[in-house]
């Protein structure tokens, strides 16, 4: 997996993220509704990623996109709050350090932005996610933060940065 690279989405790349994301979440057996899955933006990722304080990576090899990720404003919240968002790996990303890295660049270009914390929604059966996520400094919630939308996503977790 050495070759594969995490860059900046590109407007060509919105129909494969969204395949990618859908794939993931399918394969995983995530509710079609109340989570990503049903989120309008999924068919205009860099349309939606191409706002002041936002960003979307994905990860590219051999032409192929295999994972992304992004942060932007968490939705009705203060504006120190941004929201680890749409972070999704194909199998064959998993369990190479691709999703450390993502989470790496992703937090520095939260901070970059001027947040003070991330946030992010999961499910409780996402149970390698959940230890990227503590291992990157992520801590258990007991309530959701802001309006996400995602309301089939009972795990939710909140990082200073």
């Amino acid at each position: 997996m050495d070759t594969a690279i995490i860059r900046e989405i590109k407007p060509k790349d919105n129909i494969e993220v969204a395949t990618v994301i859908r794939k993931v979440l399918v394969d995983l057996g995530v509710p079609k509704v109340g989570t990503a899955y049903a989120d309008k933006a999924l068919d205009h990722m860099y349309e939606n990623y191409n706002v002041p304080r936002a960003t979307y990576f994905v990860i590219e090899h051999k032409s192929r996109i295999i994972g992304c990720a992004g942060v932007a404003q968490l939705e009705n919240y203060d504006d120190t709050v941004c929201e680890l968002q749409k972070m999704y790996f194909l199998e064959e990303a998993r369990g190479r350090g691709l999703g450390a890295k993502m989470m790496e660049i992703c937090l520095e270009r939260a901070r970059h932005f001027g947040f003070e914390k991330c946030y992010l929604e999961t499910m409780p059966y996402m149970e390698a996610a959940q230890k990227l996520y503590i291992k990157s400094g992520f801590e258990y919630l007991d309530k959701p933060m802001g309006d996400t939308g995602h309301f089939s996503c009972p795990v939710w977790m909140l990082k200073s940065l």
